[in-house]
């Protein structure tokens, strides 16, 4: 398959969706099954999110915000097991990174336009040969609209919440699924009514409704589309 964009840039996927649709899980996978690199945008804000709170920086102050994410450094790496890590500043800060205060604050902070614009650039320098997979909520519309293969996961508000669940009490995370669920339709409602980038999938994408289905069924259909012959 070679669906290199014509400008001799590296090929993009585009993984968009709502929270706990999966496209975490599956776009690494994916990423690992082609070969290419790997960009988990969430992360970037969960980051600033993290940075901030450790400067005691109120989330309604957008200016301290917007200096908190040019100040801050953001590294990935893998661990010794092969699994992915952030390092915040110089700190591994990947479990507090997968809390859902950090996702409600990552939420808060994707609504500032400034904080939007500042890490624009740095998702666009994950776009290197042979290519990437890039899953987050505006992969598709804002960062990579270029891109030659759009996908939008989506899921039912309880799936959802049932897989968060299954996954923080798997962690030894005391959750419980009512709150998980509350937690999962505020964020959805934030994220699809925000002003800037709101959460909608990309005119191009092909949309996949991940209810019911297992990972590998849907890593099968996402491969699928990368296959098709792509229209950048």
């Amino acid at each position: 398959m070679d669906s290199t964009h014509p400008d001799g840039t590296a090929p993009v996927l585009t993984i968009d969706g709502p929270s706990g649709s999966g496209k975490g899980t599956i776009s690494r996978i994916v990423a690992g099954r082609l070969g290419w690199h790997y960009l988990d945008s969430g992360a970037l804000y969960r980051a600033v999110g993290i940075a901030a709170s450790w400067s005691d920086i109120d989330l309604s102050d957008a200016s301290a915000l917007v200096r908190c994410t040019f100040d801050t450094e953001i590294g990935f790496r893998d661990d010794a097991a092969g699994e992915p890590r952030v390092i915040v500043n110089g700190l591994d800060a990947t479990d507090e990174l997968r809390t859902e205060t950090a996702g409600a604050a990552a939420s808060a902070i994707a609504a500032i336009p400034e904080v939007r614009a500042a890490l624009k650039d740095r998702q666009r320098v994950f776009r290197q040969q042979p290519g990437l997979v890039a899953d987050g909520r505006d992969m598709g519309t804002v960062i990579f609209p270029d891109a030659a293969h759009k996908v939008f996961l989506t899921a039912s508000a309880d799936e959802r919440a049932e897989r968060r669940y299954k996954q923080l009490k798997d962690k030894g995370v005391s959750v419980t699924l009512d709150g998980l669920l509350r937690e999962i339709l505020a964020r959805d409602a934030r994220d699809a009514s925000r002003a800037v980038a709101p959460l909608r999938p990309a005119d191009d994408a092909v949309r996949i409704d991940t209810t019911g289905l297992g990972i590998d069924g849907v890593v099968a259909l996402v491969l699928d589309v990368v296959s098709r012959p792509g229209s950048p």
